[in-house]
């Protein structure tokens, strides 16, 4: 019981950050610190899709080493790429999965399994959050349905990140067409 507690308390402070933030590194740094820290593991990382290239950017991460975050591009059509498609994707053995891009890497890092669930806005999947644990570990139903909601509320947030730096945009250019200086300059 105390898990659950533990998981509904994380997504709380998620939530209240979101809320009282608009600026998407901020509310990626918060989620994937949270979701570390709530599920006692190695690490979180948030992936955004860079659609020019079909590469998962990493968006924030916490617990891993920055050279396990250099280790190299990332495919979004290779690495467990079935995340993106059929939903969250748990494997249970870094080491021995054909859906891991860097194995090596990851044994190095310490990483002994791993869940990816997608970030999707509006039915779009926009990226991947993944969560790395150093133990062998089977995620339990109530583990990924955590993972999933923390996903859930990122898309929304990022969504709405985005919107509000494209309605603060358009008020500028709308300010600036006001301006009396725009009209004699043309």
């Amino acid at each position: 019981m105390k898990k659950q507690l533990v998981n509904y308390e994380t997504l709380t402070r998620i939530t209240a950050a979101i809320s009282a933030t608009r600026e998407p590194e901020e509310i990626v740094l918060m989620t994937v610190e949270g979701v570390k820290t709530a599920l006692n593991v190695k690490g979180c990382t948030v992936f955004l899709v860079n659609r020019q290239t079909d590469e998962l950017e990493i968006a924030g991460s916490y617990g891993l080493s920055q050279e396990y975050l250099d280790k190299g591009p990332i495919s979004a059509l290779q690495s467990i790429a079935a995340s993106f498609k059929e939903g969250p994707v748990a494997i249970f053995d870094v080491a021995d999965d054909p859906r891991i891009q860097y194995p090596e890497a990851a044994t190095k890092e310490g990483i002994a399994s791993l869940l990816s669930v997608p970030i999707n806005v509006h039915d779009r999947v926009i990226g991947a959050l993944r969560v790395y644990a150093a133990e062998p570990w089977e995620f339990t139903l109530e583990d990924v349905n955590f993972v999933q909601a923390v996903a859930q509320i990122l898309g929304m947030a990022i969504d709405l990140c985005r919107l509000n730096k494209g309605y603060k945009s358009s008020i500028e250019v709308l300010k600036t067409m006001r301006d009396p200086k725009f009209f004699k300059a043309v």
